[in-house]
């Protein structure tokens, strides 16, 4: 593997940034780099903008996952890189280029030297919304390429470069996006009693949801409601018709989730009555917890050890992933990989060190050989 080739790859893909679904310039760039390699063991099918690779075993009695997600973020891009995104007010600010390189390095070597399990190559769209892991589960190349077990890594700007960390378990929340609108009766401010104040709805609707972690859920039993857009009314002295709200919910237990979501059901109700409105929630994208085999994560830590690369035991996240939709169907676990930025993820200036595509590489390979 030619680091500097690999780094080159990242920075062109980093420049076409896409969103969920329109992974066209993406899906495009991956195929012409597979479809440059030697094909004699390979098989190549495309799902919508996405991509399944398997790679022939030279046993062939199970099959390996290795799910790398694709899009980009509706983000403005503020590093200055000569390689920033050419696509206005999208960025790669996740890692899901770096993501796409390992991905890529990974897959030149197993063509190289073949391994003794089959391998599947999954290059999934549409993770950062509006989810593509669940639909994918439900195609048919999936279907007739089923693996036995699967596993995926992700970016961690705040690791040393190169090192590795995950935990047997809960790794990632349950997260539902959560959209709000209320709708009144608009009208001159001088005359509020003729009106139906959706502002004042809306404030009451965001302190009412929060004593639903705060009162209704078991403090041992972690949960975030949070309300991070609110939009309402026009000008100062008109009464507001409509409000909206927008934000996110996110819990370490499943039922939890469904618990927060019938309690904001019954606010809604509730507001409808005080406020003599209409309330309507759409909980968008809904991504499933991440949760990680013991056998694999103790197999994942042994073996990083056997090639010396850096292990650190993860903390559980509220982050979401919908990679949780496919470790609910088939055994596995994710990792994080360390990239050492000052910047986070989903931040205008992420910026990953490059050197961890040679760790990410290297690692995916030898599990790749070598997971039972």
């Amino acid at each position: 593997m030619d680091l500097e080739k690999m780094i080159k790859i990242r920075r062109e893909l980093h420049q076409i940034p896409e969103l969920g679904f329109q992974e066209v310039k993406t899906q495009k760039y991956l195929l012409d780099f597979i479809h440059d390699l030697p094909q004699d063991h390979l098989k190549v099918e495309t799902w919508k903008t996405g991509i399944f690779v398997k790679v022939e075993g030279t046993v062939g009695d199970k099959t390996i996952g290795y799910r790398t997600d694709m899009d980009g973020l509706p983000i403005t891009e503020d590093t200055g890189f000569d390689y920033q995104s050419k696509h206005k007010g999208n960025m790669h600010a996740c890692g899901h280029d770096i993501h796409m390189t390992i991905a890529l390095g990974i897959l030149a070597e197993l063509v190289e030297n073949r391994p003794k399990h089959h391998v599947l190559m999954i290059f999934q769209p549409a993770e950062e919304g509006p989810g593509g892991a669940a639909p994918m589960l439900e195609s048919e190349p999936m279907k007739k390429w089923w693996p036995d077990s699967i596993f995926a890594l992700h970016i961690a700007p705040e690791l040393p470069t190169g090192t590795v960390s995950s935990k047997e378990g809960l790794l990632f929340a349950n997260t539902s996006e959560l959209f709000i609108n209320l709708k009144g009766k608009g009208g001159h401010a001088a005359y509020p009693h003729q009106s139906r104040d959706m502002v004042v709805g809306a404030s009451a609707m965001v302190t009412d949801l929060q004593q639903i972690v705060s009162r209704m859920v078991d403090p041992l039993d972690a949960a975030v409601i949070s309300i991070g857009k609110i939009n309402g009314g026009t000008v100062q002295n008109i009464i507001a018709e409509e409000a909206k709200l927008e934000g996110t919910i996110r819990t370490l237990n499943a039922k939890t989730m469904d618990f927060i979501k019938s309690r904001i059901e019954k606010i809604s109700e509730a507001i409808e009555l005080r406020f003599d409105c209409e309330v309507t929630i759409d909980y968008g994208s809904n991504y499933y917890q991440v949760w990680n085999q013991k056998k694999y994560v103790d197999q994942f830590e042994r073996e990083m050890s056997l090639i010396e690369v850096p292990y650190q035991q993860a903390n559980q996240a509220m982050t979401g992933e919908d990679f949780g939709y496919m470790l609910k169907e088939i055994p596995g676990f994710m990792y994080w990989l360390g990239v050492d930025s000052p910047y986070g993820l989903h931040h205008a200036k992420l910026n990953p060190d490059e050197e961890a595509i040679e760790t990410g590489i290297k690692a995916g390979v030898h599990m790749l050989k070598h997971i039972e």
